[in-house]
């Protein structure tokens, strides 16, 4: 295939849509930088580092250590960074047009429902854990004797707070990108 024939197809597979506004784009920025601090405080609780559990939590953790409890808690920092980083598709151009390199729909538009469900339902699930969390969650799991007392206690809800964000802020995205998308043609 020519280059030309290859330019034209993409061009063909981009729709028109306006850019994200500023707001939204810092919105997603934050998003993914919202699962960093829980992320690694996880991967260290994972390798073993005294993160302040105590008793029978800190034995039925610690003698797995590393291992696949590592494993496990590396996969799910990971895994939370990796859904977290799909938010900047909603304010980048690859969120309009699956990148080539994607098998099977590379170089094809998404369709915009594609995006603002899964987006929508993440957001309204993440936003009820954030703040059932704040609710009582935390306070309930640090009543726990065997949980961090102290200054543990305190570094991991520092690192476990920016997660409340992280569904407000996929929403107000979600829903910026659904008005760009959606909108009637005039």
């Amino acid at each position: 295939m020519t280059a030309r024939g290859t330019a034209h197809r993409a061009a063909a597979a981009a729709p028109n849509v306006p850019p994200a506004p500023r707001w939204a784009r810092l919105a997603a920025g934050a998003a993914v930088l919202s699962t960093i601090p829980s992320g690694l405080w996880r991967i260290a609780f994972g390798f073993g580092v005294p993160v302040g559990f105590s008793g029978a939590t800190a034995a039925a953790y610690g003698a797995h250590q590393p291992g696949w409890g590592t494993v496990y808690c590396v996969a799910l920092s990971a895994l939370a960074e990796a859904l977290a980083f799909l938010t900047l598709g909603l304010v980048r151009p690859w969120g309009l047009v699956a990148p080539r390199w994607i098998p099977l729909i590379g170089g094809r538009r998404v369709r915009p429902l594609a995006a603002i469900v899964p987006a929508l339902l993440g957001s309204a699930v993440l936003t009820y854990v954030g703040t059932a969390a704040l609710l009582g969650g935390w306070a309930h799991n640090l009543a726990e004797p065997d949980s961090p007392h102290g200054f543990a206690a305190v570094v991991m809800t520092l690192a476990y707070l920016p997660l409340v964000a992280w569904g407000p802020l996929l929403g107000a995205v979600a829903l910026d990108y659904a008005r760009r998308t959606l909108r009637r043609r005039r």
